[in-house]
């Protein structure tokens, strides 16, 4: 946790108010993955934290609010997903290299917010800036990286000139998304999970060069 923590009133909070703070966090973040959103309440996030409901309201407006806090600081993360696209060759091997990182990385990222993300999603489905907001954030953090490299190999004559990049990039970021978020639903068309990333990296070079990864 960086720079100044207030208390809902404007206070700031103090080294043992930041560690109440943060542990009212964790166990909402921890009772998000056995629970519906909908069914975590104030005075249970409390309970598991040890402290009282007062004490969860001297620092978050109700829980939507402390859920806003967690996937602040989970889009924040998800802004290093650029990494996996930024820069690299689309070119060979290294392409196909760069299409199964970037499947990993992103498969991945969301295996480790999976409840914050279903949160994320559900706020965002229902109209909710704030969410949709945040949703965006980690969504463009791949597809603006995507759409230059699809810019480029058009200037190098290797992509049709014709197709949108943006729509390119946009296209396989919703599928990742999708796909990542559907993870354990593939089981029950007996996709095995080690079958679903060759899959997916293939679909992800596909779409990107035009091209089947090479051998």
């Amino acid at each position: 946790m960086t720079g100044q923590v207030r208390t809902v009133d404007g206070r700031v909070a103090g080294r043992r108010g930041q560690a109440t703070r943060q542990k009212l966090l964790d166990c909402l973040s921890e009772m998000l993955s056995t629970s519906p959103y909908r069914d975590v309440k104030v005075i249970d996030v409390a309970r598991k934290a040890g402290t009282s409901p007062a004490t969860f309201y001297q620092y978050f407006p109700d829980v939507e609010g402390a859920v806003l806090e967690i996937a602040e600081e989970m889009a924040k993360e998800g802004a290093g997903l650029t990494d996996l696209v930024a820069g690299r060759s689309w070119a060979g091997k290294s392409g196909a290299q760069a299409a199964e990182e970037l499947v990993e990385g992103f498969l991945s990222f969301w295996r480790k917010h999976d409840a914050i993300l279903r949160v994320v999603d559900l706020g965002a489905a229902e109209g909710d800036k704030r969410f949709y907001k945040i949703r965006m954030k980690i969504l463009n953090s791949v597809n603006n990286s995507l759409t230059d490299a699809v810019k480029e190999l058009q200037t190098k004559g290797r992509y049709d000139k014709d197709v949108s990049p943006a729509a390119v990039a946009g296209s396989i970021v919703a599928m990742l998304a999708a796909v990542a978020g559907h993870q354990k639903g593939f089981q029950s068309w007996g996709v095995k999970q080690a079958e679903l990333r060759p899959a997916l990296t293939l679909v992800v070079h596909l779409g990107i060069t035009g091209r089947k990864p090479p051998k």
